[in-house]
């Protein structure tokens, strides 16, 4: 039996701030798959065979954004008003040909998500196509369907546009709410014009509107964070995402810190470390729910049942995600996939002629170069053991009895360094557990992967 300190986290007073080291990735998995190389007769014949999946989603990426934030990464492509509309046609027009294919039309949609990027950066008019194209596809009875954004730009044109195309949940990536700690991350509004816009659309009967903070931004102190989630209450919106900031490679505020620089604010250089974040992270949420919100993940919460997080929560089960643009990520068969980032190629991809001549070729879309990856044999079993995890329970009756058995000595050890309860029926995290959450799923997967039985 092996078991190492990055299963089981390590003993400690306070598991909440020191169980592990650092939270250093955004998701955890592990690898059960291999590169796939699909010729084209495959691709198309793909899109002529019924979808097997019960559950499904679309997901449609728009890679352009005004201001590259500090805290981000992936930032892509400036919003230069052509190259959008460019995008936009031949993206509208992909999904409109994807939409009247068999496998697309054998099983109806739960979910759309629309990210980026920022989606809200696009013209009203190209919203209305985009929601167009999106209805092609068969959609259950009231489908959530997201656009995500900022609310800078997002003027009433959009909004109704948004509305009379179906859209009708909204996520706005606010990170924080105070005016320095905004500008010095790359954001537009302040806070006065961020409060009074989300109270405005949070009043509309039919959408849901939801907000992205994050904690520990440069210049970010634990009283700014307190007012922060102060405003989400009386901002009116429905629904709060609440993420760690991660030091990830490539970000401005990554490069800063190499060069012994830190992005504060005019008044602040405050940089939480991982202990600061837990202590932010364990306020937000007794904050929150001694506010009557209600949890639904450990990042995410909701005033009322008009936020139901599709999306997010049918991601986590290993559902079926068409993903259609540069850089969207998804599934088709059980192949995980991820379209390549590059505009060029995407463009280019769209204007070759499909090589097979035939009516099949009329209901098939271009395949993007990208990654292409065999089903994963435990793709299921892992869609289990994240879900249960990122929700704060982990039901055994959803695993075999010797999974369980085999997973003993791991559970029991997340109990006695704080991070779980362990019952005869589940495992149930504690307020530790749900923030170290991720490190806890790369624990399993390892101790898995190290204890076959």
């Amino acid at each position: 039996m092996i078991l190492t300190p990055s299963m089981t986290g390590i003993s400690s007073p306070e598991p909440l701030q020191h169980a592990f080291k650092v939270k250093s990735a955004p998701h955890a998995g592990r690898s059960g798959s291999r590169p796939a190389n699909v010729t084209p007769e495959q691709w198309q014949q793909w899109w002529q065979q019924p979808s097997e999946s019960e559950q499904r989603a679309l997901y449609i990426h728009i890679p352009f954004c005004r201001k590259r934030c500090s805290f981000c990464n992936f930032f892509e492509n400036g919003a230069n008003p052509q190259r959008i509309s460019d995008y936009m046609q031949q993206l509208c027009q992909q999904l409109s040909v994807a939409a009247s294919s068999p496998f697309a039309q054998s099983q109806p949609f739960d979910t759309v998500y629309i990210g980026g990027g920022t989606p809200t950066d696009i013209q009203a008019t190209e919203i209305a196509m985009l929601g167009a194209a999106v209805n092609r596809f068969p959609l259950v009875d009231n489908a959530e369907v997201t656009l995500e954004g900022r609310l800078n730009g997002f003027d009433d044109d959009k909004w109704h546009s948004a509305l009379d195309a179906g859209f009708n949940r909204f996520s706005f990536g606010v990170q924080s709410f105070d005016t320095e700690v905004r500008r010095a991350a790359g954001r537009f509004d302040d806070k006065a014009q961020l409060l009074q816009r989300l109270s405005t659309l949070s009043q509309h009967d039919s959408a849901s509107i939801v907000v992205d903070l994050i904690f520990g931004l440069p210049g970010q102190t634990l009283s700014i964070w307190q007012r922060d989630l102060q405003a989400v209450l009386d901002s009116g919106v429905h629904g709060v995402d609440l993420y760690q900031l991660i030091g990830l490679g490539g970000t401005r505020i990554d490069r800063a810190s190499d060069k012994g620089k830190i992005l504060g604010t005019d008044s602040s250089e405050f940089q939480a470390d991982s202990q600061t974040r837990a202590q932010m992270y364990a306020f937000g949420a007794e904050y929150l729910e001694s506010n009557q919100w209600q949890r639904l993940s450990s990042c995410h919460w909701r005033r009322d049942a008009r936020e139901r997080s599709v999306y997010n929560s049918l991601a986590k089960s290993g559902i079926e995600i068409l993903p259609f643009g540069a850089g969207a990520g998804g599934s088709i068969h059980g192949h995980s996939m991820m379209n390549a980032r590059s505009l060029t190629e995407w463009h280019q991809a769209q204007q070759l002629a499909c090589t097979i001549g035939n009516d099949a070729s009329l209901s098939t879309p271009h395949n993007v170069p990208g990654m292409m990856f065999t089903p994963n044999p435990s793709a299921k079993l892992d869609a289990i053991f994240k879900r249960g995890l990122d929700s704060g329970k982990l039901q055994f009756n959803q695993l075999e009895t010797h999974l369980v058995e085999q997973l003993q000595p791991l559970f029991e050890a997340w109990q006695s360094h704080g991070l779980a309860q362990l019952s005869s029926n589940a495992l149930t995290l504690t307020l530790a557990g749900r923030f170290w959450n991720v490190n806890m799923q790369t624990g399993l997967f390892e101790f898995l992967t190290e204890n076959k039985s």
